[in-house]
């Protein structure tokens, strides 16, 4: 899969902001696998789901930076 301009223009950062050493952190810290085998699927008719490990980070996104939906 080929990179976007601002993929690119990102990994061409020196620099790491307080944001991406934070978004690391919980990374290496939350044990993803153990929540994704922990929550139930509920696959069924309709759109093909987002990743399950997808939607729990952008959850723990949400509530570390207070954003709503």
């Amino acid at each position: 899969m080929q990179a976007s301009f601002s993929e690119q223009e990102y990994a061409a950062k020196k620099k790491q902001t307080r944001r991406d050493r934070f978004l690391a952190e919980i990374e290496a810290i939350t044990p993803w696998g153990e929540l994704e085998r922990a929550v139930p699927s509920l696959g069924g008719r309709g759109r093909p789901p987002i990743g399950l490990g997808r939607m729990l980070r952008m959850y723990v996104a949400q509530q570390c930076f207070g954003l709503s939906e």
